[in-house]
């Protein structure tokens, strides 16, 4: 936006540059010829009366003289010709076709305009001074002379304008890119606010101060909107961490309790009270799932980097008592963040519960990119989709033990770090976790 902004400010200026320069330059060159026209005309006419007087006194020589010491002088070319077009006298190279210019001339009238010099040409001009007046017309005088000094001005003028036009337009393209970028300041830093708060940083917030007055009051309101936002989740995220929080002495209290009455209990009660074990197990995890995922929501999943290869070797054992084999090839010095690390605990969980006896189980980390990929069953096209939200089960597998919640803390740890979760087919079934790192930023314009 910037650029087109630039790119419009400078078109208009210009535009604005060359209704300026480009009557001006014409006014000039107008005026230099209307000046070489008014010089040659004077020499003109006096020629037209020493031929006038040469005709009546029939002596040419003072005429003849003359013109040729104005020739040699001023590189010129004078003719003289009879009212019959006959040459009475010429000095110079005469090159111009001055029929048209005789033909007026004995008609009484003198050359009243030039083509208008340029730097191009034309190169000569020609002019037609009618020698007597009227029924004493003698003849024609013809002037042919040279537009050097004349396209030399026009020259010099033309480059001073293109000079001062350029250096207008350098200015004008200076001061535009200036007021674009404070234009857009304002909008700038909500782009870079917008973008922080979308990586998770909730506290980023726009800096007012630059720019239109409207565009900083759209700044304020933003922050102040974004505060609101900010406090709302935050009071969410205290309400859940604290109700898990205080839901786990009870539920362990009630657990042992459960536990204390297993003694007391008849036979016929015996499965009833496991049913109600699990459930308080299962109860327990939720609480459990739902610390983790406000914990993470409120600290962004920040830690330090861990030895993911060691972590690895932690599933090893669940992975053979489950029957299902557990491929790395990730060294013990490969290093990861901690939310990644994390992320693959996740994937490594869901899949020990999925993937049936004699399976496997794959973990890559190539350029960055982590891959936890099984060959269970696997999940559809729109079960991928759903399977990141919170509390999702897929039907085929309500049986399993699970929260619901193990992806939704995944991807709020990929969301966090800047990362990207992915969840993908695999060939010829199962799923792969992917995990992406976060791409580096793209410059502002």
């Amino acid at each position: 936006m910037n650029s087109r902004l630039v790119v419009t400010f400078t078109t208009l200026i210009v535009i604005i540059i060359a209704a300026l320069a480009v009557p001006l330059g014409l006014a000039y060159a107008s005026h230099r010829t209307n000046r070489l026209l008014l010089d040659r005309r004077a020499d003109a006419t006096r020629f037209a009366e020493l031929a006038d007087q040469a005709t009546r006194e029939d002596d040419l020589t003072g005429l003849v003289t003359e013109i040729t010491r104005y020739a040699d002088l001023y590189g010129a070319a004078v003719r003289v010709r009879d009212r019959d077009g006959v040459i009475r006298a010429s000095a110079g190279r005469f090159d111009a076709d001055d029929r048209d210019a005789t033909r007026l001339a004995l008609s009484g009238r003198t050359t009243e305009d030039l083509p208008t010099i340029s730097p191009l040409g034309p190169a000569m001009v020609l002019l037609a001074e009618p020698a007597g007046r009227d029924a004493q017309m003698s003849g024609v005088v013809l002037l042919e002379a040279p537009t050097d000094q004349a396209r030399r001005d026009v020259s010099l003028v033309w480059a001073a304008l293109a000079a001062g036009a350029l250096a207008a337009l350098a200015c004008a393209a200076l001061v535009a890119r200036r007021l674009a970028r404070w234009i857009l300041r304002p909008v700038t830093e909500l782009d870079r606010t917008t973008r922080a708060i979308a990586r998770g940083r909730l506290d980023a917030r726009a800096h007012p101060g630059v720019g239109p007055s409207e565009l900083r009051r759209l700044e304020e309101r933003f922050n102040a909107m974004a505060d609101a936002v900010s406090g709302a989740m935050e009071k969410q995220r205290a309400f859940v961490a604290d109700a898990s929080h205080e839901l786990r002495t009870p539920l362990t209290v009630l657990g042992l309790r459960l536990e204390n009455l297993e003694p007391h209990l008849r036979a016929e009660g015996t499965a009833e009270f496991q049913e109600a074990l699990a459930e308080l197990d299962r109860l327990t995890l939720l609480v459990a799932d739902l610390l983790a995922l406000a914990r993470v929501e409120a600290t962004g999943g920040a830690g330090k980097e861990v030895r993911l290869g060691r972590r690895l070797r932690e599933w090893e054992e669940v992975y053979a008592a489950k029957g299902v084999r557990l491929v790395t090839d990730i060294s013990e010095m490969a290093v990861v963040p901690e939310a990644a690390a994390r992320i693959a605990d996740i994937a490594l969980d869901n899949a020990q519960k999925f993937v049936p006896a004699g399976g496997t189980v794959t973990v890559t980390l190539v350029d960055g990119v982590l891959r936890v990929a099984d060959d269970g069953p696997g999940l559809g096209e729109e079960e991928r989709a759903e399977a990141p939200g919170r509390f999702w089960r897929s039907a085929a597998h309500a049986n399993v033990p699970g929260s619901g919640l193990g992806l939704a803390i995944a991807t709020e740890l990929a969301r966090a770090c800047g990362a990207t979760l992915r969840l993908l087919p695999a060939t010829p079934h199962g799923l792969v976790v992917e995990l992406s790192p976060a791409q580096p930023a793209a410059p502002e314009g």
